[in-house]
């Protein structure tokens, strides 16, 4: 592929085309669709247990154009580096690409995942992140957020939502010494373009772990998908950014940070947060901020500088950014 210098370079042939059966806005179909049409014919594509699974390839029918395949859920790292080791053994030169959720990579795909990294296996490892297992029914996973309702964080009197913060699973990835890890937004599509390309482009493990709104399992209207992933970005629940070889970098970073309240309001699985949830969860984004930007957040919405590390970190910045 040549390298993108403008938008008029982008590829134009869909490889997940029409006749799926996603939801109207759906993040993860978008994700999905723009990913493989970077990659490009000569690709394979594996897919786990998930949505994309459901409405990607529902028997006899398929909406993909390259070769597709499935087995079980936590196996994309495993998989994936079969498929590639087979086409290797044939003298095939292809893109080998897992597309997994947050779920089948954050909980239980996690040691393939780890596996494929340690050996770093020439593979494109996608995290298609809706934060939580929506396919089987919107359970909690390590990818939900503070606060947020699932089926299995339900609203009491006691216990409202989801009590734990997101685990950071692509600085467990790039823990791993791999040739190049990256965030990707939608919203933010030169930037996204750039990292599918550079990871089409790099050998050995690449991982690319993309925030992909749900309609149903956000409670969102399926118009603000798009608007859902910036705000997201510019209130620091998503930080756009890569590490390559080891080395960090800052991709985009937002003129000002944005009350998280903006982003929780449009969300239906956060209307029932209160005001103490809600400066918790910004006193957590405040100190995010600082780790991924290595500057104390804007004030406001930042009032006060964090009492102690409520990421849990040691004080330094990640990766040094």
């Amino acid at each position: 592929m040549n390298r993108m210098r403008s938008m008029k370079d982008v590829p134009r042939e869909d490889m997940l085309i029409h006749g799926h059966g996603a939801c109207p806005g759906c993040g993860y179909a978008a994700t999905a669709k723009n990913i493989a049409k970077m990659l490009g014919p000569n690709t394979v594509v594996y897919v786990p247990a998930s949505c994309l699974v459901v409405f990607g390839a529902i028997y006899p029918y398929s909406s993909w154009k390259i070769p597709y395949l499935y087995t079980a859920f936590e196996n994309t790292g495993a998989v994936t580096t079969g498929i590639k080791a087979a086409l290797r053994r044939r003298h095939i030169d292809a893109t080998v690409v897992g597309m997994a959720g947050d779920g089948g990579t954050f909980d239980i795909g996690l040691q393939a995942l780890s596996g494929a990294a340690e050996r770093n296996e020439d593979i494109i490892y996608v995290c298609l992140d809706n934060e939580a297992y929506m396919n089987t029914g919107i359970q909690r996973s390590s990818a939900t957020p503070f606060g947020a309702w699932t089926t299995t964080t339900p609203v009491g009197l006691e216990v409202k939502g989801n009590r734990r913060f997101k685990k950071d699973i692509a600085r467990i990835a790039a823990d791993h010494d791999v040739p190049y890890v990256a965030t990707l937004s939608v919203a933010h599509f030169t930037d996204f373009v750039r990292k599918v390309q550079k990871a089409k482009e790099t050998r050995g493990f690449r991982f690319l772990h993309c925030l992909t709104p749900c309609i149903p399992g956000w409670r969102i209207e399926p118009s603000i998908g798009v608007s859902i992933n910036r705000l997201a970005v510019d209130t620091g629940m998503w930080t756009l950014y890569e590490v390559e070889n080891g080395v960090p970098k800052v991709t985009y970073r937002p003129k000002t940070m944005v009350p998280v309240t903006e982003y929780l309001k449009l969300q239906g699985r956060f209307r029932h947060i209160s005001e103490a949830d809600a400066r918790e969860l910004q006193a957590w984004l405040c100190e995010k901020w600082r780790v991924h930007y290595g500057e104390d957040a804007p004030v406001p919405p930042c009032v006060l500088p964090p009492q102690e590390d409520v990421l849990g970190h040691d004080g330094d910045t990640l990766y040094g950014i």
